[in-house]
């Protein structure tokens, strides 16, 4: 029991030291394209891409980011099952909105212009 617990407490000091480094790159990031404002942008935007990526790599080494990485695929998975509507269907639905709108509309619109004369019969 004892033994678990030793090796969980390990586990969890190293998931920190790797959390610790990816807000180091993080941070570097952020500093470094403030601080050499007058460098190129290009040359910034690519280093700021180069550190966030080892950061990526460094957050998917942990317990979240592997959580997270086979959420990523799971939901690929899903996208693919997904039935797309066709453009037939699609424009009909489109239509159908459309004419509900102005319908709806057409009715609020009445229901103004019959309340609005009754206040003003009653106010004068």
């Amino acid at each position: 029991m004892s033994e678990k617990a030793e090796t969980q407490s390990g586990t969890s000091a190293l998931e920190a030291v790797k959390w610790l480094v990816v807000a180091l790159l993080v941070g570097v990031a952020v500093w470094g394209n403030s601080y050499y404002g007058d460098v190129s942008p290009l040359y910034r935007a690519l280093a700021v891409g180069a550190l966030g990526l080892a950061a990526a790599f460094v957050a998917l080494q942990t317990i979240q980011g592997r959580a997270f990485n086979q959420l990523r695929k799971d939901a690929m998975v899903e996208v693919r099952k997904v039935v797309w509507p066709t453009r037939q269907e699609t424009v009909q639905t489109t239509l159908i909105v459309l004419a509900f709108v102005l319908l709806v509309s057409l009715i609020l619109f009445f229901f103004d212009w019959v309340l609005n004369g009754i206040v003003s019969r009653v106010i004068g």
